[in-house]
């Protein structure tokens, strides 16, 4: 039966490089989640964008002089071209500033002001003599009033993972020019979360089966917390997106609260960019889909407890005032599979001292499928994990280019040299044959259900077992001595082979999808595994933006996405006797030894 998977991939702030801790953190795994599913034939919709609006743009535009409209743009840019270099394929990334996002997240203040969600509440915030205006919160550093840890930003500490009150840090300074703020009196509105906290408990209790214990307990142990306080949900701004009350033209939504509205938005930006206003709700107004949250650690709170906290907020008020239809309601999270760190060498990742891999310099130099396979095999799902240049190298080396290139290349090489380009026709399968073959059936059900459980390092690391046991095989049987005895026998040696091969690389296909595409081609197949990314340029009353699409390959419904159909079903090989194969090109390049070293001086 198919499935409607909603994959949100966190948004970048538009105010720094991407580094591969970002990467492994939260925008790969959503892509090998949305690729999986593609193949397995179920409805997908992949959705982010740049965070346009939040205080990091801000700190960045007045360091260097510029708007803030300029430091986004520059940085959305940088990310379309990253993210279809490492085959990203997000069926919409977009951006925050957009008109359609604007309409969006007022729609969703609204609504829950009208529920009576929201309250008005006068705050202490801190304000700088030297600037004249009230700080945002991430302009201000101090000493965490819970853990004492001393570079707690005004929202959250790094810490203990804590959100904050930013008039409670103990020693602020204005991260702008170190100055001692004053406290002043401001007005805000709040989300109450007392009122909402039995939902938002009874939410995450649901979901104890199956969701990582640490994104439990740390949800958890923020909404269970005594004297529950609402979360300020606007500020002084002059950059974002305007209060949509009478008399709050000086203040913005805030960054925390609109950004991860823009998934909800995103979704019906594709709608309207498909032609389909309404296709947006197949993911989002059906109870049956299932929404996937890919995020870092560090942002567990407000996707976990803040967002559904808004979702329910709004009950049905959001389809009254949008599309002003009646009972409909926002789908809430299913999962939220947050990954921890990845450090460097040792030592947290930094981009302040260069010490990170950023990751477009990273593909000037090297393909994106090691990159992927690396991150992947290192991916941070249960603990902190740790990018090393010597073992990048090893695992580039021993797996990709020994167990699994190495494969590839010797059987089709030699199927190709003797059998002219055609895949051999076999005799009768014998027990060896049919093992081997069996066990890579059965490797689907197993490797299948780790994809879908989010355990993608387990799912790769069973696969690549598999390629090993295909070696083993490979190995036993011996099909270049075979070929000078009896060519038949040998025959159904290399055709099992392949059809284990073509099989295998289905399951790799969602974390490498470049050579595995390649592959694809090299045995026959004139459809692709999967589509391509395009750049298209919008212009709404806020001005230009690009948006990375992803175009399925598929048959589909002019009309979004409601009645498309796969081509390819996640299966086992279906290539026959005698179809032909191309003559095949190595699918990954060795490194030498050089190069861990090479790198490291690239550091600090």
């Amino acid at each position: 039966m198919t499935e409607n998977i909603l994959v949100a991939a966190a948004w970048p702030y538009a105010s720094a490089h991407i580094h591969v801790g970002n990467v492994t953190g939260s925008y790969l795994p959503a892509d090998i989640y949305a690729r999986f599913h593609r193949l397995l034939g179920n409805k997908v919709l992949m959705v982010s964008g740049s965070d346009s609006h939040g205080t990091p743009i801000t700190v960045r535009a007045d360091e260097q002089g510029l708007s803030p409209e300029d430091v986004y743009k520059t940085f959305h840019t940088e990310f379309l071209e990253l993210f279809q270099k490492l085959g990203l394929s997000y069926d919409i990334f977009t951006t925050t500033h957009t008109e359609n996002h604007f309409k969006v997240a007022q729609t969703m203040f609204t609504a829950l002001k009208e529920n009576g969600y929201l309250y008005r509440e006068t705050q202490e915030q801190w304000y700088s003599v030297a600037q004249s205006r009230f700080l945002p919160d991430r302009y201000v550093e101090g000493t965490c009033y819970l853990c004492g840890y001393e570079g707690a930003r005004g929202d959250q500490c790094d810490g203990c993972g804590s959100l904050l009150e930013a008039n409670q840090l103990i020693d602020a300074r204005s991260k702008v020019d170190g100055s001692k703020p004053e406290l002043r009196e401001t007005e805000h509105f709040y989300l109450d979360l007392a009122a909402l906290q039995p939902v938002i408990v009874k939410f995450l209790k649901e979901r104890e089966d199956y969701w990582r214990p640490s994104v439990l307990r740390q949800s958890l142990g923020q909404i269970l917390a005594k004297d529950l306080h609402g979360r300020a949900i606007t500020r002084d701004l002059k950059w974002g997106i305007p209060v949509p009350v009478e008399g709050w033209e000086g203040k913005r939504l805030y960054v925390w609260f609109e950004a991860v509205i823009g998934y909800l938005a995103s979704s019906i930006e594709w709608a309207k960019i498909t032609g389909d206003e309404e296709a947006w709700k197949t993911w989002w107004c059906d109870p049956d889909s299932r929404a996937y949250y890919f995020i870092g650690k560090d942002n567990i709170p407000f996707h976990a407890v803040i967002w559904p906290a808004e979702l329910h907020g709004v009950g049905d008020m959001f389809g009254k005032i949008f599309v002003e239809e009646e009972g409909l309601r926002l789908t809430l999270p299913y999962d939220v599979p947050a990954n921890e760190f990845m450090n460097m060498e040792g030592k947290k990742i930094s981009g302040s001292r260069n010490w990170m891999v950023d990751v477009l310099d990273f593909l000037s130099r090297y393909d994106p499928d090691p990159l992927r396979y690396y991150l992947t095999a290192n991916m941070p799902e249960t603990q902190d994990s740790e990018w090393d240049w010597d073992n990048f190298v090893a695992l580039n080396n021993n797996v990709l280019v020994a167990t699994w290139g190495n494969l590839v290349n010797r059987v089709l090489s030699f199927a190709h040299k003797n059998w002219d380009g055609h895949i051999p026709t076999p005799g009768d399968l014998r027990p060896g044959d049919k093992d081997i073959l069996n066990k890579v059936e059965t490797g689907f059900d197993e490797v299948s259900e780790l994809y879908d459980k989010v355990k993608l390092r387990a799912a790769l690391r069973e696969t690549m077992n598999l390629a090993r046991d295909v070696n083993k095989y490979l190995d036993e049987m011996a099909p270049w001595f075979e070929i000078k005895k009896d060519k038949t026998t040998a025959a159904t040696t290399v055709y099992t082979a392949i059809k284990a091969i073509d099989s295998i690389k289905v399951l790799l296909a969602p974390v490498l999808p470049f050579t595995c595409e390649q592959l694809h081609r090299t045995l026959g197949y004139t459809e692709p595994l999967f589509g391509e990314q395009v750049v298209d340029t919008h212009t709404d009353n806020l001005g230009e933006h690009d948006v990375l699409r992803y175009l399925p390959n598929t048959p589909q419904d002019p009309k979004g996405l409601k009645d498309v159909k796969t081509f390819r079903v996640w299966k086992q090989s279906n290539l026959l006797p005698g179809g032909e194969i191309r003559k095949p090109e190595p699918l990954f390049r060795k490194l030498d030894k050089s190069v861990a070293e090479e790198e490291r001086q690239r550091l600090g």
